[in-house]
This record gives structure tokens, sequence and C-alpha cells, in this order.
């Protein structure tokens, strides 16, 4: 058998896929987990940037402020490797879960928390910018009617705001999902570490001596593959919103 005929034996090894496949649904959790996160607590420093600007207030405006100007300002990689070091993992993920050991748990929650803390930064503008697009006169609006800040920002305000921003947010989702791929460095359990230990025993699974070449095309293409193809439906989708928001206001344009 030839190296490149060796390499490709790897595709057809059903522990090998089934392995990788792990790590696709592992990447999948964590990147849901985190955008969900991100844009509550995003949500949360959007509207303390824009609209606490009176008083005692004026606190967390600056607060939010520089949170989001630090994490947006610094590298992804960093971050990672500060949770994984200094951030305590709650009891709750000190045990084996999901046929992960205790430790890999431990990494997946630490994983979490470092996406968490960038993504919301910059999920914080994409939503601020949703924001800033609903008139001023809304409030205005809602307040003649009655409502009170909280029912005024969760009924008329917030969901006007990401009405306008899901395309915006579907492409942090891919982003999110690309990004995920740094957490392979500190050995956690997600696709592109799981590639790597693979490519590291890869001799075992092709009954070759050595490790070649080949074989870490074939491995690294194959996460490309995966990567692409989740990716680019998700672009997709933001694809079709966006053509149905063009028409959508084409048609109300020409119905004025």
């Amino acid at each position: 058998m030839s190296e490149i005929e060796a390499s490709f034996s790897l595709l057809k090894n059903q522990n090998v896929l089934l392995y990788v496949g792990k790590g696709v649904l592992f990447t999948l959790i964590i990147s849901v987990i985190a955008v969900l996160l991100s844009i509550v607590f995003g949500t949360v420093l959007a509207i303390c940037r824009n609209y606490c600007t009176a008083g005692v207030t004026r606190i967390l405006r600056f607060l939010s402020t520089f949170y989001i100007e630090v994490f947006r300002n610094t590298p992804l990689l960093l971050w990672i490797f500060i949770c994984v070091v200094f951030c305590p993992a709650p009891q709750f993920f000190s045990r084996k879960m999901l046929g992960l050991t205790s430790v890999e748990t431990k990494l997946l929650w630490k994983a979490a928390v470092a996406l968490v803390l960038f993504e919301s930064s910059i999920i914080a503008e994409i939503i601020r910018g949703g924001l800033n697009s609903v008139a001023h006169g809304q409030f205005e609006a809602a307040y003649s009617q009655g409502f009170g800040t909280v029912k005024t920002f969760t009924l008329i305000i917030l969901p006007q705001a990401f009405k306008s921003v899901v395309p915006t947010l579907l492409g942090q989702v891919i982003s999110t999902i690309k990004d995920s791929s740094y957490l392979a460095n500190v050995a956690t359990i997600e696709l592109m570490s799981r590639v790597k230990t693979i490519l590291a025993v890869a001799n075992r699974y092709t009954g070759q001596e050595n490790i070649h070449t080949s074989d870490v095309f074939v491995l690294f293409g194959l996460a490309a593959v995966i990567y692409f193809l989740i990716n680019f439906t998700l672009s997709c989708i933001v694809r079709g919103m966006q053509a149905r928001r063009k028409h959508a206001a084409l048609r109300n344009r020409l119905a004025a």
C-alpha cells in the first residue's frame, strides 16, 4: 500500500470517524453555549454603554465600555490561556459527563468561558448598532402608553434591534465556530484538537512505520471540509435572510 493510499484509509476507519464526529459535536456545543451566553451578556453591555449616561449609571457605561474595548482589542488565544490557568470550574463540571473525563469537562467549561468573554464584547457592538437604528420616538411612544423602562426594552426596543442585526449575528456565529479551533492549543476536546490527536498516532491506523505528510493533508483536509460545510450552510442562511430583507424593503417602497 502506498503512503497516499494508507493516509486515505484513515477516512475509512470507523474509530477515527467516530472520534472526529464527537469533536464536531463538542465544537458545536461549545459554540452554541458561547453564542447564547454572549448574546445575553452582550445585550446587557450594549444597553449599559448606550443608555447609562446620567448620574450614577455613568459608572456602568464606563465599565461596559472598558470591558468591550479590552476584549475586542486583545487576542482570543490570550484569554483562552488565562481561563485555562486561572478560571475555576464549578463542582458540577468536576465529574464525568457526555463521555468525557472530569479533566475534559473542566476544560469544556473553561473553553466556553473564554469564548463568552471574548465574543460578548463583539456581539455587544453588533447589538449596539441595532439599538442605534431604533428611532428615539419609539421610547416616547412606549412611555406615553404607560410602559416602564423594562417593558419598553423587552417588548419594543430589543425586538426591533435584534431584527435588524440577525444576519450580522449569524455571521458572528460563523466566526465563533471558526474561533473555537484556537482551543486545540490547550488540549480541549473540539474538532481541531481531536484531529491533532489522531495525527500524532496516525501510523497505528495506516500500518505505516512513520507519520507522513500525506497524513497531515488528509486529516487537516477533513477538518477543513467539515468547517466549510458547517459555515457555508450558515452563510447561505445569512444570504437568504439578507435577500428577503432587501425584497421586503423593495416591496414597501413600491407600495408607498
